[in-house]
């Protein structure tokens, strides 16, 4: 992973310094909440329904085992003992004390991290596939090259205060695990260079990216992503809040248009003042060898017996791990969505726990994934019986990776001052009606996704089942929506039928999935293709069927 130069200490230092003046000043009463706003977004903190809430960066979702210990020791000390892994790979801790915040970003820059550009309207944590540099798909690591645009964008003078946060995403695999087609910048890696979506997101006006660049090389990434902000940042819609991303601008020009005059803005630029030279792109691939692989001898017999005399290390196996590019290792990955709790929280203690097995079994190496659960990317399968055993001992063993409880679902009106409705409760209600793990493996892959108001925090958009919270005369509703996916198909999903109660959801859910292995061709036909088949209205009467 990348590690700091004296460049980048020196620019944490003076961050923390200067943000650590302003929240003095702030306590003093020097400073007005209207004033103190500003300062504190761009340092990553937001002032939520209860408390500050602090969003930390985990650039494109990389973390080495000091660092999630950090985070341990964050929760500990400074929160109520949790932090919750957020769909952009970073971490946010909701209970946090305004006056422990510089000392808490301090605690950060001892291990080569910040909170710089996790809100406010600039480029925020570019995201990619939570397997990379492991997984057997892959075309091309993503990694150096996000980390290429982390150091174009951080404090790039035009793009501070751009008409609307920006969102940036790659992939480098055939199977896109980064959702690129939902974001204001989608880059795929392929053998003859980038193929660049433009105008995706989600929101209150979801659309898909638009391609339109194929073959771009990538020394000259950077350039090409400067003429795109540059016409963004030009005529993007600075009088409307709703209307200011990307994609309301893609769609009023009309991505040719767009494309055209991205082309034009990009003639006109010092492309060689902008784009990394071969020595820099070099220099960044070389912070993202392969480990040193121990050769551990693997007795694939032993791993078969093991699996025989234990059915739910042999149902962790098949659920939460992906080939690997050795035959020889595994990818891992830890899933944060158990029975009845909040998806995407983590104590202190799991936290330690999950740093300790990145050590003893992961090359000292985690991920965050966009799904919010914690990858271990190169794990030797002859070592996966003592790491399943590690995590079960410790509440880390759920096995439902990709399945209808491994939910993403946004904090909601628990915290957000922004949401209309709750979340958490919703999902644990639906992970406790789904609890039965025959069941679950029986259902297959099928993705719940839940968001808290129309800003879709929680990628209901792009779920196999989307389940946006809404206010109704000071009532809390749910609409699903239906046929939404974020992979190499995307597409965006329906509302399908009236909106329901938060506790006729769960009901619902369990008639739309009945109906589901009915109608099924076969018991490999997944949901989501079962829908594409029949179409959606097929199943909408059963989702407001009497109970």
């Amino acid at each position: 992973m990348y590690q700091y130069d004296q460049f980048d200490h020196a620019m944490v230092a003076a961050r923390n310094a200067e943000f650590k003046d302003q929240v003095e000043r702030r306590l003093k009463g020097e400073l007005s909440e209207d004033q103190f706003k500003p300062l504190r977004l761009m340092n990553g903190l937001y002032l939520q329904l209860h408390a500050y809430m602090l969003r930390i960066a985990v650039p494109y979702g990389v973390l080495s085992s000091r660092q999630m210990r950090t985070f341990a020791h964050i929760a500990r000390t400074y929160d109520r003992d949790f932090g919750h892994f957020t769909t952009r790979q970073n971490i946010q801790f909701n209970w946090i004390k305004l006056a422990d915040t510089p000392q808490i970003l301090e605690d950060l820059a001892a291990v080569e991290m910040h909170a710089i550009q996790t809100s406010g309207n600039c480029i925020r944590n570019t995201t990619t596939d939570q397997f990379a540099g492991a997984a057997r798909d892959e075309i091309d690591d993503p990694r150096p090259w996000a980390e290429l645009i982390r150091q174009w964008s951080t404090f790039h003078p035009e793009f501070t205060f751009l008409p609307r946060k920006f969102k940036i995403a790659i992939t480098g695999a055939t199977r896109d695990r980064a959702a690129i087609r939902v974001h204001d910048i989608g880059l795929q890696l392929t053998d003859k260079g980038f193929d660049v979506y433009v105008g995706g997101g989600m929101g209150r006006t979801p659309h898909l990216g638009h391609l339109i660049k194929s073959g771009l090389p990538g020394e000259k990434l950077l350039s090409y992503l400067e003429a795109a902000l540059r016409v963004y940042n030009r005529y993007g819609r600075r009088d409307n809040i709703y209307k200011a991303r990307i994609k309301i601008l893609v769609s009023a020009l009309g991505p040719q248009e767009y494309a055209r005059q991205v082309e034009e803005e990009w003639a006109t630029l010092d492309q060689a003042q902008i784009d990394a030279p071969h020595a820099e792109i070099a220099r960044i691939k070389s912070f993202f060898p392969q480990p040193a692989y121990a050769d551990k001898a693997f007795d694939a017999a032993a791993l078969d017996r093991a699996k025989a005399a234990d059915a739910g290390f042999a149902r962790w196996v098949r659920n939460n791990t992906l080939a690997h590019r050795r035959d020889d290792h595994v990818s891992v990955t830890i899933s944060l969505k158990p029975t009845g709790l909040p998806p995407g929280d983590a104590s202190s203690a799991q936290m330690d726990v999950m740093a300790d097995a990145a050590d003893r079994f992961g090359y000292g190496e985690l991920r965050v994934s966009h799904e919010q659960n914690i990858i271990l990317p190169h794990v030797a399968k002859a070592d996966l019986y003592d790491l399943y055993r590690l995590l079960d001992q410790n509440g880390l063993s759920s096995a439902n990776v990709g399945k209808i409880t491994d939910m993403i679902a946004c904090p909601g009106l628990d915290y957000c001052s922004l949401a209309n409705a709750r979340s958490i409760p919703l999902a644990q209600d639906i992970s406790q009606r789904f609890a039965d793990a025959e069941l679950t493996d029986k259902i297959g892959d099928l993705q719940i996704k839940i968001s808290g108001c129309i800003n879709a925090c929680g990628h209901h958009h792009v779920g196999h089942i989307g389940i946006l919270g809404v206010d109704k005369q000071g009532e809390e509703f749910y609409q699903i929506l239906l046929g939404g996916r974020a992979d190499e198909q995307a597409a965006l999903g329906v509302i399908t039928g009236k909106g329901l109660s938060a506790e006729a959801v769960p009901a619902a859910l369990e008639r739309l999935i009945k109906l589901y292995l009915d109608l099924r061709t076969d018991e490999t036909e997944r949901f989501i293709d079962t829908v594409g088949r029949l179409g959606r209205d097929a199943f909408a009467g059963a989702l407001h069927e009497p109970a």
